[in-house]
């Protein structure tokens, strides 16, 4: 069972939990993951003027590649409550897989970063998960079964649609252990729930 983690990441925040989503895949046993990212549109030296990080190690994706995998996991983060330009534009490329049934029963799941605790994480989760289901695909959240989810001591992210970080307005503050434990139980949960399903005992 072969799993992506494909990215978007301005500044790391979704790299890193990209980073944690692949270890929860690693869990399961027979499941195997790569980690890839989505191009970037800015500009080299509007990028750098941005302060983004671009020297990051996962290998840029091909739309071509995706029907290779039985589960895709979406990361992007928010822009004005819904996915960055970046994860848009590579998802409006599908429209050939979308034609040809490329995707339909495939595990989908995403995850995302906003600024603060009220930026649109969950406008941005459910609205790529439209995505997936115009593609065909079987979407997969965090349940509750992850009990990071109902901690209020802290501002965090984590939600049922998906694991999420808060970068604060400056992007200083970087995912939290329990946002990158509630991303590493999402990922071993998509590969829980793909394996099943290739198993035929879903």
């Amino acid at each position: 069972m072969k799993t992506l983690v494909l990215y978007y990441s301005t500044y790391g925040h979704i790299e890193t939990l990209a980073t944690a989503i692949a270890e929860g895949v690693k869990q399961v046993e027979g499941a195997e993951v790569v980690i890839k990212r989505v191009p970037e549109l800015m500009p080299k030296e509007v990028a750098k003027q941005a302060g983004a990080k671009l020297d990051q190690d996962a290998p840029i994706a091909t739309v071509d590649e995706l029907p290779e995998y039985d589960a895709i996991i979406i990361g992007t983060p928010t822009r004005y409550g819904r996915m960055a330009s970046q994860m848009a534009n590579f998802l409006d490329q599908t429209g050939g897989l979308w034609f040809q049934n490329a995707l339909v029963g495939k595990v989908g799941s995403v995850f995302t970063s906003t600024a603060s605790q009220h930026g649109g994480q969950e406008t941005t989760l459910v609205s790529t998960i439209v995505n997936l289901m115009h593609l065909g695909m079987t979407i997969v959240g965090t349940p509750y079964t992850e009990k990071r989810l109902t901690n209020i001591d802290e501002v965090m992210g984590g939600t049922p649609y998906g694991s999420s970080t808060i970068a604060g307005g400056d992007g200083s503050r970087q995912p939290s252990d329990d946002e990158i434990e509630i991303a590493k139980s999402q990922g071993r949960h998509v590969a829980q729930v793909a394996m099943a399903i290739k198993k035929g005992t879903a």
